[in-house]
């Protein structure tokens, strides 16, 4: 399937079942963990692409060394989101050194972009989601949650997985407020008193804080 780039710089071709990766990764240790499970290639200048799937969408990798070294990863993440023919999936590392980064860059990436988040915690935790992610480009769109229009509403286990990130919810609380509350903005526009009747006052309070401190 061919593709343009971003900037215009012509098309990329991805076979089913494939994935193009930047040149950058190239003896990478996420790169080392895909091969022989998936089928890579690698182009030169991607940018702003780490990743390109086999269908209209890519994969945007910030490190920990990005989180770290402050929000230069923004514009990387606009570019996609702005673009009119690729869904972007931005995976981001959240360890114990860019733990204290990671709320801001999911604030700015679900909340400002309405895009697609997925935490992990290594590259080998990310190559194996990577290798998923490629296993379901082959499915039948309908089938594969992780294709979806722009703006559309986050895929379910992303969903669940950025629920669970925020303040007070936790794996035990997330899947009680989705079933009350079906999506980001329903969850974001939800009064202290609404989540209180689901995850009691103190944790009410800590989700509320947390969508209004990001607005």
């Amino acid at each position: 399937m061919e593709r343009s780039l971003p900037d215009g710089k012509g098309p990329i071709y991805v076979p089913l079942g494939h994935i193009v990766a930047s040149e950058r990764w190239r003896g990478s240790q996420l790169a080392q963990e895909m091969q022989g499970k998936i089928k890579l290639a690698f182009e030169d200048d991607l940018m702003p692409v780490d990743f390109y799937l086999s269908n209209r969408s890519c994969i945007l990798y910030v490190t920990e060394a990005d989180l770290v070294a402050g929000n230069g990863y923004r514009k990387r993440l606009v570019r996609i989101r702005n673009s009119s023919h690729l869904q972007g999936i931005v995976l981001v590392e959240k360890t114990q050194m860019s733990e204290q980064y990671f709320p801001a860059a999911q604030k700015f990436t679900v909340l400002d972009l309405g895009m697609v988040l997925l935490p992990v915690s290594s590259q080998m935790e990310a190559a194996s989601l990577i290798i998923q992610l490629v296993h379901d480009q082959t499915k039948e769109p309908s089938k594969n949650p992780f294709l979806r229009k722009k703006r559309a509403q986050l895929s379910e286990p992303s969903l669940l997985q950025t629920v669970q990130q925020i303040p007070g919810v936790g794996k035990v609380k997330a899947p009680l407020l989705l079933q009350e509350f079906p999506s980001i903005q329903h969850l974001s526009n939800a009064s202290t008193q609404e989540l209180e009747r689901v995850v009691g006052q103190a944790a009410a309070q800590r989700i509320h804080e947390f969508f209004t401190q990001s607005r």
